[in-house]
């Protein structure tokens, strides 16, 4: 008896709680968090560092970082001492030229003339394990914002206005065709 009620109440328990979800989302007042815009850096950067970046990983793996997420060696991230976390940095080799743009995290370093930390893929991204040590150029990108919609939108009583334009195109495209179609059929001769 038990399995059949089990049986019972799961497709039940579902139909209500996919009732309770639409229901909520009819009311109003309930505000709808839209799709994230794809996000679009400045190719002018905000300012530009110079300096030698590290990079960290072995036992930094699993810890919390200063922005409160757990460090993986597989995140394209860094630690600087001072720029806002979640700041977009491009940071270039400048033994090889090869780049990679990292997210700010973290703290530190806390090592004089250095100026990032790299993850440990940031730094395989421009071959800086070997060295260990090597100068960079960092680049602070500037987010632009992309907006998610169109510019203008159109009310509604200019909608019914494009309607009644469309409408009124097909009815005289239609009569231009009729015509031109029945004085063909008088112009035929008899057979």
């Amino acid at each position: 008896m038990m399995i059949c009620l089990r049986s019972f109440y799961r497709p039940a328990a579902t139909a209500l709680s996919v009732l309770a979800v639409s229901g909520c989302a009819a009311k109003k007042g309930l505000i709808v968090e839209p799709t994230k815009p794809a996000v679009v850096y400045d190719a002018t950067p905000a300012s530009v560092l110079y300096g030698k970046a590290s990079y960290y990983y072995g036992h930094w793996i699993g810890h919390i970082t200063a922005n409160g997420e757990y460090y993986k060696a597989t995140d394209v991230t860094a630690a600087h001492k001072s720029l806002p976390f979640n700041t977009m940095v491009r940071v270039t080799n400048l033994k090889n030229d090869k780049s990679v743009i990292v997210r700010i995290n973290n703290r530190g370093p806390y090592v004089k003339g250095r100026i990032l930390d790299l993850s440990l893929v940031a730094a395989q991204t421009i071959d800086m394990t070997t060295a260990g040590v090597v100068p960079v150029k960092a680049e602070i990108l500037r987010k632009i914002e992309v907006l998610p919609k169109p510019n203008r939108q159109l009310a509604e009583a200019d909608k019914r206005v494009a309607q009644k334009r469309a409408a009124q195109s097909a009815k005289e495209s239609a009569k231009k065709k009729a015509p031109t179609s029945a004085a063909g059929n008088r112009h035929k001769p008899p057979t």
